[in-house]
């Protein structure tokens, strides 16, 4: 229990359901949902659009500048007020993204903020992974509790023609030192390319086999900026999903803050597979996540529209209200699909822009 009375929106509550002051039995909270019952525990934070990878999915010729002018990425207080919003609105995990989050050089004190956040529960990043060998323990010590690592290929001479960067064996580093730091699993993203790293699975098997690394393969996806690429390289994950079934891995149970994968487990393996296909039909039917980019604007969808403006809201501690009343309103117009199967590639230039 509560020692105080907690207000969310026009109610307060002492317990997870008992609302004051008719101490009726109500729900837990204020809970952002949209017009299709979906409701929404995940916040995906960007806090810079810079990345030092050239990844030929996303950035193949490096990060550029926008250009804008008086821009700046969300500071600390600006964190701490949207993150308290979507928390008091029901939010229990929060990804910190870019970008690669971990060039923000408060890097580890937005941590801290999110982590010292009331009713976040998870608070997870997804970095290249450069800089885990030497921040991760202090990363950890501040308060977060997962970690996703991009390694698009074992083999170095691949990882360098994916990435740009000859840093396969840094980030390696970085793996086994968050291991030896107290984490308990480790996440690693896998976009698939054709002709490029889908037949490497033998080689990704083998290293999760007495590893506790969850193995994320992830469906290449069109943006504005990679249709070429898109038509070149897409390769669905169904086959492996068959294989996978085929020799006796199972389907886990997704809890309510999840992502998108389907998760696998195999009783022979220490590690898991998961599987992200947003082009499989359904796929927007389970959207838990909500995305803010690194300039304080609300997304929907990764593919969807231009964002919401958020940040004018953001300045004062005084205008929780009215930003979760805008947030509110902009969440009836979510669309129940972001259409890439009909090959509508929405507004999103690259997924930098606002952290994948």
């Amino acid at each position: 229990m509560r020692d105080k009375p907690v207000t969310f929106g026009h109610k307060g509550y002492i317990g997870n359901d008992v609302c004051l002051p008719c101490l009726e039995r109500c729900s837990v909270a204020q809970q952002f949902e949209d017009n299709f019952h979906r409701k929404f525990y995940y916040l995906r934070l960007s806090v810079t659009d810079v990345c030092n990878f050239k990844c030929t999915y996303c950035l193949p010729d490096g990060y550029k500048p926008s250009g804008r002018k008086n821009s700046s990425f969300l500071n600390l207080d600006e964190i701490r007020r949207v993150v308290k919003a979507f928390a008091d609105c029901g939010t229990s995990k929060v990804r910190i993204t870019g970008g690669e989050p971990s060039l923000r050089k408060d890097f580890t004190q937005i941590i801290e903020t999110v982590a010292a956040t009331q009713g976040v529960q998870k608070v997870a990043t997804t970095t290249n992974g450069y800089r885990m060998a030497q921040n991760v323990a202090s990363w950890k010590q501040a308060g977060l509790t997962h970690i996703n690592v991009s390694i698009d290929s074992l083999d170095p001479r691949m990882f360098h023609q994916i990435t740009g960067e000859n840093k396969f064996h840094q980030v390696m580093a970085g793996i086994e030192k968050a291991f030896e730091v107290g984490y308990e699993q480790v996440k690693v993203n896998v976009v698939l390319m054709k002709d490029l790293n889908h037949q490497q699975l033998p080689q990704f098997l083998a290293w999760i086999k007495d590893k506790p690394i969850q193995l994320r393969f992830i469906e290449l996806m069109q943006t504005g900026e990679m249709d070429e690429l898109f038509q070149r390289h897409h390769v669905s994950g169904v086959a492996i999903r068959n294989q996978l079934i085929a020799d006796g891995w199972i389907l886990k149970v997704r809890a309510a803050n999840d992502g998108p994968a389907q998760v696998f487990v195999h009783p022979d393996y220490q590690g898991e597979i998961g599987l992200i296909m947003p082009y499989e039909k359904h796929f927007c039917e389970s959207c838990n996540r909500l995305r803010i980019s690194a300039m304080g604007k609300l997304h929907l969808c990764l593919f969807g529209e231009q964002g919401l403006e958020l940040r004018d809201l953001l300045q004062h501690d005084n205008q929780e209200a009215e930003l979760i009343a805008r947030i509110e309103q902009q969440l009836q117009t979510k669309k129940v699909s972001h259409f890439l199967h009909d090959g509508n590639s929405g507004m999103t230039p690259h997924l930098a822009s606002i952290g994948g």
